[in-house]
């Protein structure tokens, strides 16, 4: 019985230490850019967009393809930055733990 409490202790302090990450970095912001710096999109690691940048040198009103996908490709930039640090401050507060569904 004493194992299964220290079992049980230690699947509460890992709870516990994978809230706190999650809390401390869920407003952290990353930027991602695409067309060497034209756009720029900020993000939070839990994924909420903050800002958009669009340099006004690239805004042809005849191409908005390719705006479209420089946007795209910024966005993309900044959520593999974010998903990059979820993952990094999981393995933390996890030990090194890989958790199915968490990172």
């Amino acid at each position: 019985m004493n194992n299964m409490n220290q079992l049980l202790a230690q699947a509460q302090k890992l709870q516990a230490n994978v809230t706190k990450a999650q809390n401390d970095i869920k407003d952290k912001e990353v930027t991602g850019a695409s067309g060497s710096g034209a756009i720029e999109i900020t993000l939070t690691v839990s994924g909420k967009m903050k800002s958009i940048v669009i340099d006004k040198k690239i805004v042809d009103p005849e191409d908005t393809e390719m705006l479209e996908d420089l946007i795209i490709t910024a966005f993309n930039n900044a959520k593999t930055k974010a998903d990059a640090i979820y993952e990094e401050e999981m393995k933390k507060a996890t030990g090194g733990m890989h958790l199915p569904g968490l990172f």
